[in-house]
């Protein structure tokens, strides 16, 4: 059995996997509440995309609480604003898993930046992380649960839907930051395994709050004027989406001359957009709020209600936390503890309803199983549903396409609890957190 064969066997057969009778832990019940901690950014060039996600958390909590708590016990928020700073979504996280309002779980973060900030002090504090957002893979925690896509349930799928739509040249623009700088590193090999010339691939990445797109976007318009049809891969985060996409507008840089796929804008960031002149350009997410389920009526309608907002829109990583959370009760519920190794040992194989429809597992890597989807920008700010896979993907962290790690997985069930398994020769690289 070759390399490639052994490790899709061991993924596959994962996905199917139900963990059988789990030993009920005793725990004392009394009236403390069930701390939950909520460590998004309320404030700075990221409060675009995250002030949303605390919102959502606190209508879960508020929910499951009408429903009688968990383990008999009330759930109680503890809300921090890390004001899209690095550095103090550590510091918080450290506040919350040592301070007076120890939290038995966190739900957080935007960025990989400010992922990679908080992991060691999970990892050294053996605390919980629910992390709702696409990321760039090539990581692997014990402490982390990555309910976001990995590149093979996002970027992978994407340039496969714009090759199928014959694009031959790729402009992959991105925020300067880890996620951008690794996902196209992946995506820069895939294209040349896929024959792509080292001519035919453009990469720019600009800072934070980048408001400045005129010089870059005619750059784009040129670097697609040279008779193959041209795509935009954008990996660009936060608030320097709203002035990009005007500048493509602004130019004339319309869908049908060079499509751009986006992975970090959805329904809330196009609020902040005429979206009139954007119809036609395209996002690869997981979820769309425009998704036709009962399950995702379900939730708007919650939404909707919580907010009061009838405009309140809904978007992927919100489905991604209330697939986390919603994760997070069962195995508590499962394992009859808040107690983080019982619960870590008790979520793998835990299988809930996502809003598309259908049901997504925890897998041993600690990711989670999605659909696909490509969504296509509409003129009142929505996506339409134009591709999607059949059924739903399991998360790689470890992507096939570079060197270093094509033979690696993640397996954090005893006795294996390895990050960085090597399938070739069946030896753990590193313990847990390897990165």
């Amino acid at each position: 059995m070759t390399t490639t064969s052994l490790r899709k066997l061991i993924i596959g057969s994962s996905i199917a996997l139900g963990i059988g009778a789990f030993g009920q832990v005793a725990q004392a019940q009394d009236d403390d509440p069930i701390r939950v901690g909520i460590l998004h950014s309320l404030s700075g060039t990221m409060a675009i995309s995250e002030s949303t996600l605390k919102d959502e958390m606190l209508m879960l909590i508020d929910k499951q609480n009408k429903e009688g708590g968990l383990l008999g016990r009330k759930l109680e928020p503890v809300v921090m604003d890390p004001a899209s700073d690095w550095s103090l979504y550590a510091e918080q996280a450290r506040d919350m898993l040592t301070g007076d309002d120890h939290v038995d779980v966190i739900f957080g973060n935007w960025t990989s930046a400010s992922r990679k900030a908080v992991l060691p002090v999970v990892e050294e504090l053996n605390g919980l992380l629910f992390y709702p957002v696409q990321y760039e893979g090539e990581e692997s925690s014990e402490n982390i649960f990555y309910t976001g896509a990995a590149p093979n349930q996002q970027a992978i799928p994407a340039v496969d839907y714009l090759m199928s739509q014959g694009v031959e040249r790729w402009a992959l623009l991105g925020t300067d930051y880890v996620y951008p700088r690794t996902t196209n590193k992946i995506l820069e090999a895939y294209l040349k395994e896929h024959g792509v010339a080292d001519e035919d691939i453009m990469v720019n990445y600009t800072p934070f709050g980048f408001s400045d797109w005129q010089s870059i976007v005619s750059q784009v318009k040129d670097f697609g004027s040279q008779g193959k049809k041209t795509a935009v891969v954008s990996t660009i985060n936060g608030d320097a989406n709203v002035p990009f996409y005007t500048e493509l507008a602004n130019q004339g840089v319309k869908a049908a001359d060079i499509p751009v796929v986006a992975f970090s804008v959805g329904e809330q960031e196009l609020t902040g957009i005429d979206t009139a002149p954007l119809v036609g350009h395209l996002a690869a997410w997981n979820y769309f709020m425009s998704v036709d389920s009962d399950a995702n009526y379900d939730f708007i309608d919650d939404w909707v209600a919580y907010t009061g907002n009838q405009d309140a829109v809904t978007n992927d990583p919100m489905e991604a936390h209330y697939i986390g959370f919603n994760m997070w009760v069962q195995a508590v519920k499962k394992a009859g503890t808040t107690d983080v190794d019982a619960v870590k040992d008790a979520i793998i194989g835990v299988t809930v309803p996502n809003l598309s429809g259908g049901a997504s597992t925890m897998m041993p890597n600690h990711h989670i199983t999605k659909p696909v989807m490509i969504g296509e920008i509409q003129d009142d700010g929505q996506f339409s549903v134009v591709w999607q896979t059949p059924g739903t993907v399991a998360g790689d962290a470890w992507s096939d396409y570079l060197p270093e790690s094509k033979n690696l997985i993640s397996d954090w069930r005893a006795p294996l609890r390895c990050g960085k398994l090597d399938v070739e020769s069946m030896t753990c690289e590193d313990g847990p957190g390897a990165d």
